[in-house]
């Protein structure tokens, strides 16, 4: 009975990542299919001819419409109509506010790419003592938010668990943080998983893993490790 409950840990921690990975990609799939699919023309859509439904149709034909837009967005013409929106929006008092926000957080995401943060740091929040992952979004200087200029400052983006595209921006003074040598994939990595994955941690190592798997397999994977640690022994062989 041990020896089955280990097998089904072990079983476990290979298929779950496995099986929310496929989950949340089917749901983004299944999201664009049921808002975009009801625009599609009968003549376009697979479903009108199948007997069964195609999933990803919805997401294909957004892609090709926001590409078709882009393109003829980059031309003379399209240029012309988006200033003239552009116009009848400035009019708008509330409505101005969300495009002119929007656009601007599209246009720094986009042209920055994987960029936007320039380096992690920790802060003391919310009292000192306790300490935060930040990223740090640019370096400012104390003037241009209207306090006292001459003081370096960051712009820190404090993200929260396990959902890291919210949370809460900080203006700190560049001594008040400290900046730490990791890359902003690893700190992403450390803030999604509750501290459970470290810095620099590709996958879980095997050591970790070798309670839930029976003696013998536990012996051999520390032979394996053993012989990869020195780069020495013949290619291991096919097991029972």
């Amino acid at each position: 009975m041990r020896r089955l409950r280990r097998y089904f840990l072990a079983g476990l921690v290979a298929v779950a990542p496995l099986a929310i990975t496929i989950w949340l990609a089917w749901w983004f799939i299944s999201l664009f299919d049921r808002w975009i699919k009801p625009f599609i023309p009968d003549i376009y859509n697979p479903d009108h001819y199948l007997p069964f439904s195609v999933p990803g149709v919805g997401l294909v034909f957004a892609l090709m419409v926001i590409t078709m837009i882009g393109a003829f967005t980059a031309n003379l013409v399209g240029r012309s109509i988006i200033a003239w929106w552009e116009r009848i929006l400035d009019r708008m008092p509330v409505l101005r506010s969300i495009y002119r926000g929007t656009k601007q957080i599209f246009h720094t995401a986009l042209s920055q790419g994987t960029r936007n943060f320039k380096s992690v740091a920790l802060i003391e929040y919310p009292r000192p003592g306790v300490h935060v992952i930040a990223f740090i979004a640019r370096e400012l200087d104390s003037g241009e938010l209207g306090l006292p200029p001459g003081s370096p400052m960051y712009a820190c983006f404090m993200p929260t668990t396990p959902n890291p595209t919210s949370g809460f921006l900080f203006f700190v003074h560049q001594d008040q943080a400290r900046l730490l040598d990791i890359s902003v994939e690893d700190a992403a990595k450390l803030v999604i998983s509750a501290g459970l994955v470290l810095p620099g941690s590709e996958e879980t190592p095997e050591a970790e893993l070798l309670p839930l798997l029976p003696e013998e397999e536990r012996i051999r994977t520390k032979e394996k490790a053993a012989r990869k640690a020195t780069g020495k022994g013949a290619p291991d062989t096919p097991e029972d």
